[in-house]
């Protein structure tokens, strides 16, 4: 049984982490931390963990943490952990960090988007992208894992058949996400008071959010030839789900659906949480709620020779928290599915 320690524990992610590990027939959960509330009772902040779980927060002690554990979640904003995995890194704990401050290769691209400084560049390089499916190997020899933002793993689990395929015009892509507001995490602002957000629709960031970088530097990994997308978010009045609704226009050899349906499944026919939906269905986000699945949907309008490609995550889980965990069993070795084999709660 391997221990775990999780940083962060009184946000959405760090709080959906505890829910996977009390389950998890692998990983324990030895001890949370905050840097605000140490001391407090968990189920203080949160009643309904009363009779689960009784664990106190405790201070971020680097040292003591790294020598007790063999993991560490950082579940944090971006800006802090940066600041506390140059320490962690001293130790040989394992660490998967849920904020998006290692995700960026570039540290001047990291400034300019996020708003924050930048890690150094030696850590920056000790860092494993955490897409799962395209990145296993990787992830099964490391020991620092940056995991994924949750637009970036709707969008890209959504266009990699293509891309790599090369089968669609490398200047031609445009996504669309929509996003539930469990997503701007805990900090309140104007835009989700419920006042607001209530029977409401709302794009933000236009042409501005931080994940569009990452996003794109995927995609140059895969397909040199594509220099950047069009990429843009919306809120809308649920707690969790994204759906990111991706146009492309195809190249001459896409000729159907049915062609890039079969695509999609030998892509994906390894990848036990990735579902391609049969030509003519489309998934919505209550079909992935409260799960680490991403269903995908897929069409040819050969009128307009474009296509268009919807995934669906719930943000909290593929999105954050399950992919977290879903990297950590193959850290270890773990069956991939531990902890995470959920059926999605529909109603």
């Amino acid at each position: 049984m391997k221990k775990a320690a999780i940083i962060g524990v009184t946000g959405y992610s760090g709080i959906e982490l505890v829910r996977l590990l009390l389950n998890h027939p692998n990983i324990r959960i030895h001890s949370i931390h905050s840097s605000s509330q140490s001391g407090v009772n968990l189920a203080g902040i949160y009643p309904h963990l009363k009779n689960i779980i009784s664990d106190e927060l405790e201070d971020i002690n680097i040292s003591k943490i790294a020598n007790e554990v063999d993991l560490v979640f950082i579940a944090t904003p971006s800006g802090i952990s940066s600041k506390i995995i140059p320490e962690l890194l001293q130790y040989e704990v394992k660490i998967i960090d849920l904020s998006g401050d290692y995700r960026l290769n570039n540290p001047n691209t990291y400034e300019k988007w996020y708003k924050h400084p930048a890690p150094a560049q030696e850590d920056i390089n000790k860092a494993i992208y955490g897409l799962t499916e395209w990145n296993k190997e990787d992830i099964r020899n490391c020991r620092f894992i940056s995991n994924p933002g949750c637009y970036p793993t709707a969008t890209l689990l959504g266009l990699a058949p293509l891309v790599k395929s090369k089968l669609i015009d490398e200047r031609s892509i445009v996504t669309d996400a929509k996003s539930g507001v469990s997503g701007a995490g805990k900090s309140l602002s104007r835009v989700t008071h419920f006042v607001e957000t209530n029977d409401n629709l709302t794009i933000y960031k236009v042409n501005q959010h931080q994940h569009i970088p990452e996003i794109e530097q995927v995609l140059s990994i895969w397909n040199e030839n594509i220099p950047f997308i069009t990429f843009n978010t919306h809120l809308v009045p649920m707690t969790r789900g994204i759906m990111a609704t991706t146009y492309a226009n195809a190249n001459k050899s896409v000729g159907s659906t049915e062609q890039l349906v079969d695509l999609y499944k030998t892509t994906y026919e390894d990848s036990h949480f990735v579902r391609v939906r049969e030509p003519g269905n489309f998934p919505g986000t209550k079909e992935v709620y409260g799960t680490n699945y991403c269903d995908i949907g897929i069409a040819y309008d050969n009128r307009t020779g474009r296509i268009t490609v919807v995934s669906v995550i719930d943000n909290l889980m593929k999105g954050a928290a399950g992919q977290a965990v879903q990297n950590a069993n193959l850290m270890f070795d773990f069956d991939e599915r531990a902890g995470l084999d959920h059926i999605p709660i529909y109603i």
